[in-house]
């Protein structure tokens, strides 16, 4: 592995102003990775960040997972101003205090911001993986990330916390390596995909499959990019992650000014198939720049990998349909689960499955529904309510370390 333990503890600085300055950092794995798949993955990177200071026990380190097309750019800013996807809630004094947390931020293998992925060479033929990188899982994710844990001198983690795909990673942790976390936070997330999300991502890939610039994977070659399919998949997406109150609130049938108009009108059609509502023109602001920075075999690998994740059956487990209990019987970690009610992706419905699933196992569980009108979208915002959930529930964390005599 290519990463000092010294080098571990010092990847950011705090401004005079108390914001971080994080400094992205790699860890190269020369050991095979064996997959879920059967195939694996040989001279693999990861990319990574750390936020806080490791304690002398380190005993305070906590894991935060990342989402469909967040990384390991969790907190701070960058010099060229890049503010990291869950900034409002990891850092000095936030609700993921650094100022008593050593927080860990690394980007999932097959991702297209630094871990090796389709993007990367494949060593084999001395050209860009492409369609060739093998199909990762949740389970596969984890397991790299335990890899880490171990070059960065960590035994257990504090606390393993993610939202959405990153809840899904934290819940595998908890069943998968039981011992080697204390706390689980699980964030508007689920169990396992329903048939209505796993019928949005299939037509989001169809629109990238189906991508004249696609060319099979192996578009790198010809030095194009299925930017339309990108765009309609980012679309779909968008379209899920917001509940009708917020489209309604934000957009409901207001129509975007005439272009050629003195006055600007806005009650006024095109006659045409251009863009007339406002709504429409999110949509395609969201596709076009979400085409400009994310690869679309990424999309690809990353889609499949929330399809296929099923808690009840990690570990190969052969559990009866929707049995969770019986998975959870291994977990060794205090949860707290949080879902929103306006989340229609991830409804309450399916947080309440493993609320009820760790209650029957006689684990200890923290369970808040927040009605905040943001839908899937809710984890990410700044809500006092949410944030205050999380922020005493770190408190409690610490507060547990220390009494039970641990240097945090």
């Amino acid at each position: 592995m290519g990463k000092t333990m010294s080098d571990a503890h010092t990847s950011q600085i705090n401004t005079n102003d108390g914001v971080l300055k994080p400094t992205p950092q790699t860890m190269h794995f020369g050991e095979p990775l064996r997959l879920q798949s059967g195939a694996s993955l040989r001279d693999y990177t990861l990319m990574y960040e750390t936020y806080g200071t490791l304690n002398a026990a380190r005993d305070n380190a906590v894991l935060i997972c990342h989402a469909l097309n967040a990384s390991h750019h969790v907190a701070g800013v960058y010099d060229n101003g890049d503010a990291g996807w869950w900034d409002n809630m990891v850092g000095p004094g936030k609700p993921v205090d650094t100022n008593r947390f050593f927080v860990v931020g690394v980007n999932n293998l097959g991702s297209c911001f630094g871990s090796t992925g389709p993007m990367h060479t494949n060593p084999d033929t001395g050209k860009p993986y492409g369609a060739d990188f093998p199909v990762v899982t949740v389970e596969d994710w984890v397991d790299a990330q335990k890899r880490l844990m171990h070059g960065l001198g960590i035994a257990q983690w504090a606390a393993v916390m993610g939202g959405s795909l990153g809840g899904m990673q934290a819940m595998a942790w908890s069943v998968r390596y039981p011992e080697c976390l204390r706390h689980c936070v699980v964030i508007a997330s689920s169990t396992r995909l329903s048939a209505q999300n796993i019928a949005f991502k299939d037509v989001a890939r169809e629109a990238i499959l189906t991508d004249p610039d696609f060319h099979g994977g192996h578009f790198y070659e010809h030095g194009v990019v299925p930017r339309n399919g990108l765009r309609v998949a980012r679309m779909i997406g968008h379209i899920t992650y917001l509940s009708d109150d917020d489209m309604a609130e934000k957009f409901g049938r207001e129509l975007r000014p005439l272009e050629h108009a003195a006055d600007q009108v806005r009650d006024s059609y095109r006659f045409d198939y251009g863009v007339d509502f406002e709504i429409e023109s999110y949509l395609h602001y969201q596709g076009d720049k979400f085409a400009n920075y994310f690869d679309a075999n990424t999309y690809l690998l990353i889609t499949k990998a929330l399809d296929y994740f099923d808690l009840a059956k990690t570990n190969g487990a052969k559990n009866a349909e929707g049995d969770l209990s019986s998975v959870l019987r291994t977990a060794q970690a205090d949860f707290l689960v949080v879902s929103f009610t306006t989340d229609w992706r991830f409804s309450p419905e399916h947080s309440h499955d493993l609320v009820q699933a760790l209650v029957k196992n006689r684990r200890q569980v923290t369970y808040a529904e927040i009605d905040a009108p943001h839908g899937h979208d809710a984890f990410l915002m700044t809500d006092e309510r949410y944030h205050n959930v999380v922020r005493a529930y770190f408190k409690n964390v610490h507060t547990l370390a220390h009494v039970n005599g641990e240097d945090a």
